[in-house]
């Protein structure tokens, strides 16, 4: 169940820095509105996934997903550009989180 609050504490945290973008700079109401709805039950459920989650990992992971997340995003709704240092920087980031994990593995 905790790795399903992360998921959902993922795709909220996603959802608020996407209405970050639609609300131009806070002068839009509704997408400014959510964008404080959707981090604080972002925050509620990455709050749940810790009660069980070793905290280094969760944070890594949930941070990681949501910046590949919010790239894609930017990429193909935005019409941001994907440079090759972009895509070398998103496996680093990936390659980051899977040692952090596998790190998590041995220390017990």
């Amino acid at each position: 169940m905790h790795w399903l609050y992360l998921i959902i504490a993922i795709l909220l945290e996603v959802s608020g820095t996407t209405c970050m973008k639609f609300s131009e700079g806070l002068s839009k109401l509704v997408p400014t509105l959510f964008i404080f709805i959707f981090y604080a039950l972002s925050f509620t459920f990455l709050s749940l996934a810790l009660k069980v989650l070793p905290v280094a990992m969760t944070y890594a992971i949930w941070s990681a997903i949501g910046t590949a997340a919010i790239t894609v995003i930017g990429v193909l709704w935005f019409g941001e550009g994907m440079s090759t240092i972009k895509l070398i920087s998103l496996l680093l980031i990936v390659i980051g989180v899977a040692g952090l994990h596998f790190s998590q593995e041995h220390v017990h």
